[in-house]
């Protein structure tokens, strides 16, 4: 049995079972819970790598419809890697966190310029592949390949934070290296590709962040948190800094039932998204002052009436967006560049960025089924 330590000022609980204990109990649970999902179907690895990268930060049951709409265009990585990128964010459109797509295009490239199509074998090779890190590698490695390969997704993470009871930040360079060697630990030497999708399993159905099903676990005679009793008090909680807030005021303008669009640059934030007119608003300015300055720079006259405020939050910052509508009778310079006049349904069809897809959909009602004529 291993004896207690101090990390910080915390006590660490002795871990009195050895790794080898770990895999069996799970397996054997596995083969009576594991759910049955469609990638589960398949050892292609190209299939695995799309959804492990589109369950990144997403719910299964998000993922599912957009895994096999994708497969349906993009059966190969071949397919994909010599599709446009436009093709790929329309498809993803939706799911959020659009570098991930970004980067599941430029990881196709790579793989069919760089291997012949045929993905690399190894989690280092893996990693280096664009939005591919070493969890993510390990799963393909052990899925695909079943080598024995450790990961450290999201679920897992929670599992072994409470399995040995890290009562500290889960994602502090010391829980990274402590929850990283339990991991190699632990991993199925026998049946890499059961275990790295079991570990998973537990996490996602019955180890969840709140109110875990420990009577349903088949580590919880091992595990250190209820052991101690504190299994609903893991992961401990992270700090967090305030969100800061970003003002922006958007226009619908609005010409012969279309409306004014275009698609964001490629790279970069929402990169490949489409969006109404928008400028971010100074600190003192008004959603009022900043349209009229937006609808100045497009060249229009008169105001726009204010017809909706959107919140939408992203990763780094939350948005505050007041919505402007200007109908105008003549396009005039207006859609000079990139700008698009889209109807109402063509509006549906393109990947429009989260906060002015509910742009559209809280003005919808307001909007006539084939336009208005003004």
């Amino acid at each position: 049995m291993k004896t207690a330590k101090r990390r910080g000022d915390r006590t660490v609980a002795p871990v009195p079972f050895e790794p080898g204990a770990v895999a069996p109990r799970l397996l054997a649970w596995y083969g009576r819970c594991g759910r049955n999902l469609p990638w589960r179907q398949t050892r292609d690895p190209y299939r695995i790598w799309l959804s492990e990268i589109m369950l990144q930060q997403t719910t299964v049951a998000a993922v599912i419809p957009y895994y096999q709409r994708f497969l349906a265009v993009f059966p190969d990585v071949a397919t994909l890697a010599a599709a446009p990128m436009e093709q790929v964010i329309a498809l993803w459109a939706g799911l959020g966190y659009y570098s991930r797509a970004r980067n599941l295009h430029r990881a196709a490239q790579v793989v069919v310029n760089a291997g012949g199509a045929r993905f690399p074998t190894t989690v280092e090779a893996l990693a280096a592949l664009p939005g591919v890190g070493r969890s993510t590698a390990g799963a393909i490695v052990s899925i695909a390949f079943d080598r024995p390969a450790p990961i450290l997704d999201g679920n897992v993470r929670r599992v072994l934070v409470r399995l040995f009871a890290w009562q500290d930040d889960p994602r502090s360079p010391a829980a990274e290296r402590f929850l990283w060697t339990q991991a190699e630990a632990l991993t199925s030497r026998e049946q890499p590709h059961d275990y790295a999708q079991a570990i998973m399993d537990l996490g996602a159905t019955v180890c969840t962040p709140r109110d875990p099903e420990c009577p349903a676990c088949p580590l919880a005679d091992l595990c250190q948190a209820r052991r101690l009793g504190i299994e609903r008090q893991l992961p401990a909680a992270r700090s967090r800094k305030p969100v800061p807030v970003r003002r922006q005021v958007a226009l619908l303008v609005e010409q012969r039932g279309r409306f004014l669009v275009r698609p964001r640059p490629p790279e970069g934030f929402l990169g490949g998204l489409w969006e109404f007119p928008v400028a971010d608003l100074g600190e003192n300015e008004t959603a009022a002052s900043g349209g009229a300055r937006l609808i100045g720079e497009f060249g229009l006259a008169g105001p726009g009436t204010v017809i909706a405020r959107v919140r939408h939050a992203y990763s780094h910052f939350s948005l505050e967006l007041d919505v402007l509508r200007v109908v105008v009778t003549e396009s005039g310079r207006v859609a000079e560049g990139d700008w698009q006049w889209q109807t109402p349904a063509q509006l549906e069809m393109i990947p429009l960025h989260g906060a002015h897809r509910k742009v559209l959909e809280q003005v919808a009602a307001t909007i006539p089924p084939g336009g208005t004529d003004e």
